[in-house]
C-alpha cells in the first residue's frame, strides 16, 4: 500500500529504530512511546487488521519472543495491546513496565537510539 507509513518503514523509505527483524516481521520503537521500550510489531506484508493475518499463530509467536526478551531486561510487567485506529496496517504494541509511564511525546533521536540499544534483539 503506497500511502501506508508502516509499509514505508518496511521499505526503508522512513527510518525506524529496529528492535527485531526477520523475513516476515519487523519490530521497531514507537516514536511517541507511553513507556520506555514501547514497540510496534508488524507483518512486513501489508494487512489492514491483525485478525486478517493469514498466520496468527506465527505472528503471536514473534510477539511472544520479543515480550519474553523484554521481560528478561525489565524483570516483569510487559504488556501487549492490539489497537487499530491510528494506522491501517496490522500492529501489536509491546509496552514494558507500566511503572515508567511516559507522556506520549516524540522522543529525540539520541533518546530513541539509547532505548533501541537497550532492547534490541541480536
Amino acid at each position: 500500500m503506497t500511502d501506508c507509513i508502516f509499509c514505508k518503514i518496511v521499505a526503508g523509505e522512513i527510518p525506524s529504530y529496529k528492535i527485531y527483524e526477520d523475513e516476515k516481521y519487523l519490530a521497531f520503537l514507537d516514536i511517541f512511546p507511553t513507556t520506555e521500550g514501547h514497540t510496534l510489531v508488524i507483518p512486513k506484508k501489508h494487512v489492514d487488521w491483525v485478525w486478517d493475518h493469514d498466520n496468527l499463530g506465527e505472528y503471536f509467536e514473534v510477539v511472544g519472543k520479543i515480550a519474553r526478551h523484554y521481560r528478561e531486561i525489565v524483570g516483569e510487567g510487559v504488556r501487549e495491546n492490539i489497537f487499530g485506529w491510528n494506522v491501517l496496517h496490522a500492529h501489536i504494541h509491546i509496552r514494558p513496565r507500566e511503572l515508567d509511564s511516559m507522556k506520549a511525546e516524540k522522543l529525540s533521536h539520541e533518546k530513541l537510539v539509547k532505548i533501541q540499544n537497550k532492547f534490541r534483539m541480536s
